[in-house]
């Protein structure tokens, strides 16, 4: 094959013709280079102003901005989905409306309790706590409230549908998940019949953690028989556009007759059939029946966040409460504040509150939680209280339904095993109790997880319970899980392969935003 003929003339002309084509070329994609450089630049450092102006946790907001840099579109998005508490324009408006209903609300309610209560503190021992809440929570402090602990799902169910069954007026339910197999069918079955006797029945329920009860027969079924059902916090591509997605209700709830209640971290769900997939046993729970004036507070905080959702009035706003008689009080019960907490509150309320109690403790802190991943200053209590001679008793699950929080969570305990913290993990299941018990005499319970989502964002409840015969109560269930427990022993904890080490603490990283 003969070699092509060399035309020099021709490839002088064709370079010629090359370069003048290719420089205007080079030369407009350099300006949108530089233009796309700038508008990154900017948006970068935009977002990052946005971060540091917020004033988070240090933790928190060095999370998101090492997020923001190593992934820098998908740090946009992660952020603007996720990073700021947005609760909307029309949910902040409904709130803006209800303040005079609820100024009116609380009036009523402390004036009638100073009415018919000595006005004294019911604490001596662990007095920070009772001020802190006393001077800053939006609720008065209710005295005469009687309470019983009830552990073990036959015996809550049972209870609980015995409540139901013998309501006269009104049942008001709020619960982040609704099951309704096996026996949390027959709570859904009991409030049905309630309503065909002419209860009036209000459920709220979390529109991620109920979906397939929002969605299916049961929300239809409800609705026939006249029940109210709404849905909280929903989700959908066009909301998180205005509102943060992951914000959710994660109370816990059951009012009958505006005078028993009952919450703390029972699902309404059957834990025979409830997440066995995830392979960590049954859930544990414990949940607390309160009879008195909390009762109605927690009716009130149900109806609040109805109202949110709604736009619709506030019926336990409009009308005057009864205080219960001295004949049906009987004998004298039990101090309480009801902290309900959320992005739509005081967000820092319930950290103080949390911090409070663990620098008050001064023999023996207690503490039941399923997700541990405390920031910063939590961490830096627990391992002060336990330095300073307190018996701090941690209890988590050994197995978590959360793979990162499960392995986020071990990353602490070399620091606070070295502090002289106790930790055991349960084996009995999930266990999911979430509580903290002062000297067996002061008592946070309710629905808290000792992680940031539940201090900072969700919607949650804490009972403070000023009373040692409920914290006797407590202390047995605790001794009765820290018997399905094992104890973690700091030498072996410090010998588990580097390979664990390095995951858990680059979980730990992630943590605040867990």
């Amino acid at each position: 094959m003969k070699p092509l003929p060399f035309f020099p003339e021709e490839v002088a002309s064709c370079r010629a013709v090359f370069q003048e084509s290719s420089e205007p070329l080079f030369m407009e994609t350099t300006w949108y280079s530089w233009l796309f450089g700038a508008a990154y630049l900017s948006a970068i450092v935009a977002f990052a102003v946005v971060v540091i102006m917020t004033r988070r946790p240090v933790g928190v907001s060095l999370a998101w901005l090492v997020l923001l840099f190593a992934l820098p579109v998908a740090g946009f998005v992660l952020y603007l989905l996720f990073g700021s508490p947005r609760l909307g324009t029309r949910r902040l408006k409904r709130m803006r409306a209800l303040y005079p209903d609820y100024a009116q609300w609380y009036q009523h309610l402390s004036r009638i309790i100073s009415g018919n209560e000595p006005s004294r503190c019911p604490v001596t021992l662990h007095s920070g706590i009772f001020s802190l809440a006393e001077k800053n929570m939006s609720v008065p402090l209710l005295p005469g409230n009687h309470l019983q602990l009830f552990s073990g799902f036959e015996s809550i169910i049972e209870h609980l549908l015995r409540d139901i069954e013998n309501a006269q007026h009104s049942v008001v339910i709020e619960f982040y998940i609704w099951e309704p197999v096996g026996r949390a069918e027959d709570v859904a079955e009991a409030v049905i019949r309630a309503a065909r006797r002419g209860v009036d029945c209000l459920v709220v329920l979390d529109n991620v953690g109920s979906r397939g009860f929002l969605n299916g027969l049961w929300a239809r079924r409800f609705r026939l028989e006249g029940i109210s059902v709404t849905a909280s916090m929903s989700v959908g591509p066009f909301r998180m556009l205005v509102e943060r997605i992951d914000i959710r209700n994660h109370r816990k709830i059951l009012v009958v007759d505006d005078q028993v209640a009952w919450t703390g971290s029972f699902n309404l769900v059957d834990p025979s059939l409830f997440k066995q997939d995830a392979q960590v046993g049954q859930w544990v729970d414990a949940m607390v029946r309160i009879d008195g004036v909390a009762a109605h507070v927690l009716g009130a905080i149900v109806q609040w966040d109805k109202a949110l959702e709604t736009g619709q009035g506030h019926p336990s706003f409009n009308r005057q409460y009864e205080y219960p008689s001295a004949a049906h009080r009987g004998r004298e019960g039990a101090f309480v504040h009801v902290l309900p907490s959320g992005p739509d509150v005081d967000r820092e309320m319930l950290q103080q509150v949390l911090l409070t109690a663990i620098y008050e403790s001064r023999e023996e802190l207690l503490i039941s939680t399923p997700y541990f991943v405390p920031d910063e200053s939590l961490l830096t209590a627990l391992k002060s209280a336990a330095m300073r001679g307190v018996d701090v008793q941690l209890l988590v699950p050994a197995k978590n339904d959360s793979r990162m929080v499960h392995h986020a969570s071990r990353s602490y305990y070399q620091e606070l095993l070295q502090a002289g913290v106790t930790i055991q993990q349960f084996n009995g299941g999930l266990l999911h109790t979430k509580c903290v018990l002062v000297d067996r005499e002061t008592a946070l319970f309710g629905t808290v997880n000792l992680d940031m989502r539940s201090v900072w964002l969700n919607y949650e409840v804490t009972l403070i319970v000023y009373d040692d015969g409920f914290g006797q109560q407590i202390f047995h269930v605790l001794q009765s899980y820290m018997k399905q427990a094992s104890q973690v022993d700091i030498s072996l904890w410090a010998k588990r392969p580097f390979r664990r080490k390095l995951l858990e603490n680059t979980l730990q990283l992630l943590s605040p935003l867990l």
